[in-house]
């Protein structure tokens, strides 16, 4: 889920920086501090987008900077648990697909993609369902469902686990097919 956070941090404002305004020296080194960074709190950090600066700062017996409080607004996303989202599928193996999701990849494990028997064909890129014919190939828009979020603290990997095995999950030319045959009358007998 992307979200629009407000935090606060104190920035240190290098001397050869003084002089200059303060709020856009904030943007530049929160810029470098906090864009592209993953939290375990708040997940995947986007943008800085704003920065206010406290015009009173701290001197630190030694240093030539001033330290200041800055109160900024950033965006984030988070996958959470449950959560249904859309993507496009990046990269197929042999054990499933890898879908884009916001700044992230998710797996999508094969024993998750469709209940049917599915082979992977990977010269083709392509994996595909013995009985129904569903293919699912790099490029194929997806609507899967959150199971697993694992955010990585230092070195460690992130890992999210997405399925598409519910009704209306799945490739998006899947979905509209199951639309279609919900929209159909019901026969009586």
């Amino acid at each position: 889920m992307f979200q629009l956070v407000e935090l606060e941090d104190v920035i240190r404002i290098p001397p050869n920086r003084l002089g200059v305004d303060l709020d856009k020296v904030a943007m530049e080194e929160l810029s470098k501090k906090y864009n592209s960074a993953v939290s375990p709190e708040l997940g995947y950090m986007i943008r800085v987008i704003g920065a206010k600066a406290d015009p009173i700062g701290k001197i630190i017996h030694g240093d030539g900077a001033i330290y200041h409080k800055v109160k900024f607004e950033a965006v984030v996303y988070y996958p959470k648990i449950q959560e249904v989202v859309e993507g496009e599928v990046v990269e197929i193996t042999e054990f499933g697909a890898f879908m884009r999701i916001g700044p992230v990849d998710a797996l999508l494990h094969i024993s998750q993609i469709t209940d049917d028997y599915l082979s992977v064909d990977i010269r083709q890129g392509a994996i595909i369902g013995k009985n129904t014919g569903k293919i699912l190939k790099s490029g194929s828009k997806v609507r899967a469902r959150i199971t697993v979020v694992s955010m990585g603290r230092g070195m460690r990997m992130d890992k999210i686990g997405v399925t598409s095995r519910q009704p209306f999950l799945g490739a998006l030319e899947w979905i509209e097919g199951e639309v279609e045959k919900a929209r159909q009358p019901v026969r009586r007998r």
